[in-house]
């Protein structure tokens, strides 16, 4: 079994696609840690601000194989086939780390966005703080205590991990 972090993102509607993502994640992977449900401003584009949360799980599928199947559930919630990369969501799904795997294709891990996107760092602190980025060796935990936070404003939005 390998542990799965997963940063999701919608802007369209947002709480109908984010309870349905979940729920439909949920029934292929089973049991989810949740981080806080976050509301963050569009990042490189003008837009409707965004639901973003991580949320982790064990899997036996490979990464080519979670990779396909993050992808479908993407497809079943709306997102078009050539979406740009700086657009709204329907549903958006990043996988962040897969065990401690270093890649770049046919994904990137550990994804960069750690690194400089609070709506990333931020909840993935919360669920994996002592968890050690693959790559720096620090503790997420850590990285987001040194994080420039004032460049990225975050809201936690109340959330009951149902929508």
């Amino acid at each position: 079994m390998s542990q799965v972090y997963l940063s999701i993102g919608t802007n369209i509607k947002r709480q109908q696609n984010l309870s349905s993502g979940l729920s439909t994640i949920e029934k292929v992977f089973g049991k989810l840690t949740l981080s806080s449900l976050f509301e963050s401003e569009a990042v490189g584009f003008d837009g409707s601000p965004f639901f973003n949360m991580v949320i982790g799980f064990n899997t036996e599928q490979t990464i080519q194989q979670l990779s396909e199947t993050l992808r479908g559930i993407e497809f079943q919630h709306g997102r078009e086939l050539n979406a740009k990369k700086f657009s709204p969501r329907t549903l958006d799904l990043d996988i962040l780390l897969y065990d401690d795997l270093v890649m770049s294709d046919p994904v990137q891990l550990p994804r960069d966005e750690i690194t400089f996107n609070a709506f990333v760092l931020w909840p993935l602190a919360e669920i994996a703080g002592d968890k050690l980025h693959p790559i720096t060796q620090q503790s997420f935990h850590n990285m987001w205590y040194g994080f420039d936070k004032s460049q990225q404003k975050l809201r936690i939005i109340p959330f009951n991990g149902q929508g």
